[in-house]
């Protein structure tokens, strides 16, 4: 290769593509980082169940529906025979409840699309945070507000470092809130 060809390449060649690779993945980097982290992700279910209804209007506590977050590292989602202790008998003449009384008297399951997702290299425990006092919605919005439930918080590592460094500030309504462990192995089991 001659001198000046490769005075060029390194001179002017290698500065602007190196220049564009960078761009490239910085723009990509921030453009995704809300389909990354999943922040906004609201999709549609098998059936329009309304939180705010559910959980705010009638005041119908989480735990009746996911049941074992007290005990269990999953907040289960609920079978459809929970949702039947009700629905035998109120509002049975609505779609949505027709289609989940034809998917109990099936004994199918509702295919409920997951919202909130923890990555699976990340160890997370709901009964340890429920038994703390940490109400849902520190993490999970405004769910008893919410017709349609989307995620509305980060689950990234920075996101839950932020609240074990910063309890307090995070949890203003739990009195003596000691911060949570910050090691590796806490989360990365």
């Amino acid at each position: 290769m001659k001198e000046i060809n490769l005075d060029y390449i390194l001179r002017n060649r290698l500065p602007v593509t190196i220049f564009v690779i960078l761009c490239s993945f910085a723009l990509t980097y921030f453009a995704s980082r809300a389909e990354r982290d999943g922040v906004g992700y609201t999709p549609d279910q098998p059936i329009n169940f309304s939180h705010k209804l559910h959980a705010g209007d009638m005041k119908i506590d989480c735990q009746y529906c996911h049941t074992g977050v007290e005990k269990s590292r999953h907040a289960m989602v609920p079978p459809v025979a929970t949702c039947m202790n009700c629905h035998t008998i109120a509002r049975k003449d609505r779609p949505d409840i027709i289609k989940l009384t034809d998917n109990y008297n099936q004994d199918k399951p509702l295919e409920w699309k997951r919202i909130h997702k923890v990555p699976d290299y990340a160890y997370f425990n709901h009964s340890v945070h429920i038994n703390k006092g940490i109400d849902c919605i520190s993490c999970h919005g405004e769910i008893r507000q919410m017709d349609k439930v989307g995620q509305m918080n980060s689950f990234t590592m920075s996101s839950c470092l932020s609240c074990h460094r910063n309890a307090h500030e995070k949890i203003p309504y739990l009195k003596n809130v000691k911060n949570g462990p910050e090691y590796c192995f806490a989360c990365h089991r």
